[in-house]
């Protein structure tokens, strides 16, 4: 199905990381989070930002559209 792909939960992993460590790093609830990872929430810009800047990578590395 087209839509935005993450690699969310693959770089969280390198990381070593949980999704509520995420969450709390970028200012949002777990859930979402959980959210992105299942491909049910597109994030705003600015938290994909975000959650690019945490892992030290792009917006594109994290998140692509198919």
């Amino acid at each position: 199905m087209p839509g935005l792909k993450t690699k969310i939960k693959e770089y969280r992993a390198r990381a070593d990381m949980k999704q509520e460590d995420l969450a709390r790093k970028v200012g949002v609830r777990r859930e979402t989070i959980v959210h992105l990872e299942a491909g049910r929430y597109n994030p705003s810009l600015k938290l994909a930002h975000d959650i690019a800047r945490v892992f030290g990578v792009s917006i594109e590395e994290i998140f692509r559209f198919e």
